[in-house]
């Protein structure tokens, strides 16, 4: 951004030194006005294209950084909805498992108060 804006200062003050106006002169009798000749301003052009090729250059570079800056922040959001999507899978996966844990339990619990029980009636008889 700062080499457009230098360029585009640059250009200015070509333009400003190349195209000057004409100069007007008085005489007593008559008065003439005087023109600079049109090649006198080809060096401004010159200065003015290349300026403005300057500027286009600085475009195009500022846009493919900012498509670039696009690209890693997209890269950057899609990691991160990727690692969201393993975070809930792997959540998921735990509280599957600590059901099945506490069903395991629940059933070891009822089999040792069956057990228990069968015991108790066995020693009665």
């Amino acid at each position: 951004m700062n080499k457009l804006i230098a360029t585009l200062v640059a250009g200015l003050f070509a333009t400003a030194a190349f195209a000057q106006t004409a100069t007007t002169q008085t005489s007593p009798a008559t008065t003439t006005t005087t023109t600079m000749p049109a090649t006198t301003t080809t060096p401004a052009t010159r200065a003015t294209d290349t300026a403005v090729d300057a500027a286009k250059a600085d475009a195009k570079a500022v846009k493919k950084t900012a498509e670039a800056d696009a690209k890693v922040e997209k890269v950057a959001a899609d990691a991160t909805a990727d690692k969201a999507i393993a975070n809930a899978d792997n959540q998921k996966a735990k509280a599957k498992a600590q059901r099945k844990s506490a069903k395991a339990k629940a059933d070891a619990k009822a089999d040792k108060a069956a057990a228990t029980s069968d015991a108790k009636v066995d020693a009665a008889r």
